[in-house]
């Protein structure tokens, strides 16, 4: 899976999430750290990545402001270990992140997934 962490989002992810085969870009490493909320969701379609992040400014610019992405992972999860949060992450992109612009919301007890505009609803929930 093509993605770009925020800068919201715990960088040991990337490493994390490339040994298990996944393309990561990071904003910070990849990507200067100051770039505004707007420009990291169109820097992340214009590159084909699902944007994974802790920050719920996005869900505002996505739904509130339809800004156009190529999907989100929105990481609401209480403080836990890093490999916890890896399992967690792994579990949404193994059975949620298979549909374009979808806004993936995960909790520690749930996944919920939102479809942006235009998108078809898969009706897919759960933890797992």
């Amino acid at each position: 899976m093509r993605l770009l962490l925020d800068q919201s989002t715990d960088r040991r992810l990337g490493a994390m999430l490339r040994q298990h085969g996944h393309d990561v870009l990071i904003v910070g490493v990849d990507y200067p750290h100051s770039l505004p909320d707007d420009r990291v969701l169109a820097v992340a379609r214009q590159v084909g990545r699902i944007l994974v992040t802790q920050d719920r400014d996005f869900g505002e610019l996505v739904f509130r402001y339809h800004r156009p992405h190529a999907g989100v992972i929105f990481l609401r999860l209480p403080p836990m270990e890093l490999n916890a949060k890896l399992a967690r992450l792994l579990h949404v992109l193994d059975n949620y992140a298979d549909q374009p612009r979808q806004f993936v919301v995960v909790t520690e007890r749930q996944v919920r997934v939102r479809p942006s505009a235009g998108s078809r609803r898969d009706g897919r929930r759960g933890g797992g």
